[in-house]
């Protein structure tokens, strides 16, 4: 700057510098890492990998995706959807005006949820809130039964338009807060009535079950469920009642300081690669004393050659894996569009949100260790574990060997720890390797069976040959007297 001192500019930089220490960050607020904070932006990193299964492609919720372009066709129907919200509500003295009234005193705890400053007024967000809730309860309600629609109605009647939605409505940026959802359909229910309507949760869970088809008792066990929002009641729904659902708090020592136990070296690994043939060979051949670090495990052809059977498992969630006297039962998962978008959406929330299991993330890494080439992906097929309508092994293969990039998980705090314990365990026995490769030389196909037997009958036939040939020489008759 011509003609200023240089007192003039330092003083100018340090104002700046000054305001800048004064705001509050934008992108990722101070309150990020609160308990109340469950709606993030996905880490650039996975938006890198697969870009298409965080962003909606159909119909915005909340305010991360409003006002695109492409979004435009549902937000006009929302408006219709909100009429038809209305037309019920009015039948007991419920309005818009006590609507926008009760989502007007949450209107602190709404922008608490976000992980990005929402910059706009108060009642733009309270608008939104109220026109995006009760297009999703009158979506419910009218699946659900609870209230009526035109049979021309666009939206049911193009199918491939709900099974988009279905997909949005469990994107992790296309969330609100569940307790925004919960006070709108109360609302919307008169008070006589309320002992005898499905709650949200079961209503939610039905919707979705669309896609993923379980039994009608599964979502009536899960009908008391509060998620933070539906991505995580959905979530949620699938955890295994077997295991111990405990959120992955932190643990601090006296000091008030990170316990050595979850250090950040030991707390978190960065999953890069499951173990290597090399790895496991120097496990097996070494005299010392085995590690005590816990370790990814093989793939599912390297497990199978060391006599490790795999069967479909018996269980209503696709998480309930066993390993028990070499069999490794996992349930049958299917693979399609709308089941690879959830999951790679639970990964990113269970990355994100810190006072949660990381069940889906275990499980994901799991199958990732199975999976490391396509034929490893076939081979899971075969044995009715996957149920393929994504593609080729191929992109089976490069979806579990993508979702498990730049993932942090500490794998000796997972619900699996003992399962990857015990199949290490498993692989490692000599034993185990040398009669599992036995049984497959001779016993893996019937023409290798027949052969084994042949060989082994002709072997006995040659010792009774031999035997008999032998025997008067060692045991001559005596001659008669």
């Amino acid at each position: 700057m011509e003609g200023t001192s240089h007192g003039e500019i330092f003083h100018h930089v340090i104002t700046i510098m000054e305001e800048k220490i004064n705001q509050p960050p934008r992108r990722l607020s101070e309150n990020a890492g609160n308990e109340f904070c469950c709606i993030f932006r996905v880490p650039e990193s996975f938006v890198g990998i697969n870009k298409k299964a965080y962003q909606p492609h159909i119909v915005s919720i909340g305010p991360y995706h409003y006002g695109k372009d492409h979004l435009e066709m549902m937000q006009e129907h929302k408006w219709r959807f909100l009429g038809s919200f209305l037309r019920r509500t009015r039948r007991h003295n419920v309005d818009l005006v006590r609507l926008f009234r009760a989502v007007e005193q949450m209107e602190e705890r709404i922008r608490e949820c976000y992980s990005e400053m929402i910059e706009i007024d108060k009642n733009s967000l309270v608008k939104m809130m109220v026109l995006d809730g009760c297009f999703v309860v009158e979506l419910f309600c009218i699946v659900g039964g609870l209230s009526d629609t035109n049979i021309d109605d666009p939206i049911f009647n193009m199918q491939w338009i709900l099974t988009f939605i279905m997909r949005d409505l469990l994107r992790l940026e296309n969330q609100i807060p569940f307790f925004v959802l919960e006070t709108l359909f109360k609302l919307s229910i008169s008070g006589s009535d309320r002992k005898n309507v499905r709650s949200l949760t079961q209503l939610s869970l039905e919707f979705f079950n669309y896609m993923v088809q379980r039994p009608v008792e599964v979502i009536q066990n899960h009908a008391n469920l509060i998620g933070k929002h539906l991505l995580d009641l959905f979530r949620m729904s699938f955890l295994p009642s077997s295991s111990q659902v405990t959120p992955r708090n932190r643990t601090t020592s006296s000091s008030g300081e990170l316990s050595r136990n979850t250090s950040s070296t030991e707390r978190t690994s960065t999953i890069s690669t499951c173990l290597s043939e090399e790895t496991s060979k120097m496990s097996t051949s070494s005299t010392e004393e085995p590690s005590t670090f816990l370790q990814l495990i093989p793939s599912a052809k390297k497990l199978h050659l060391a006599g490790i059977q795999f069967k479909p498992g018996k269980s209503d969630s696709f998480l309930d894996v066993k390993f028990n006297n070499g069999v490794l039962q996992i349930p049958l998962l299917t693979i399609d569009d709308f089941s690879s978008s959830v999951f790679l959406n639970c990964v990113a929330f269970e990355q994100c949100y810190h006072y949660i299991t990381n069940h889906v993330t275990t499980y994901a890494t799991f199958m990732g260790c199975l999976i490391n080439t396509p034929s490893d992906a076939g081979f899971l097929c075969d044995h009715k574990i996957i149920e393929n309508y994504f593609g080729t092994d191929e992109e089976i293969a490069r979806f579990f060997n993508n979702i498990r990039k730049d993932v942090a998980f500490d794998i000796e705090k997972s619900y699996l720890t003992k399962l990857f314990e015990d199949v290490n365990e498993y692989y490692r026995n000599d034993w185990h390797v040398r009669w599992a490769g036995f049984k497959h030389t001779y016993f893996d196909t019937p023409w290798s069976f027949m052969s084994a037997m042949a060989a082994l009958i002709l072997l006995i036939l040659t010792l009774i040959q031999a035997f008999f040939g032998m025997y008067p020489y060692i045991f001559p008759r005596k001659s008669p007297k």
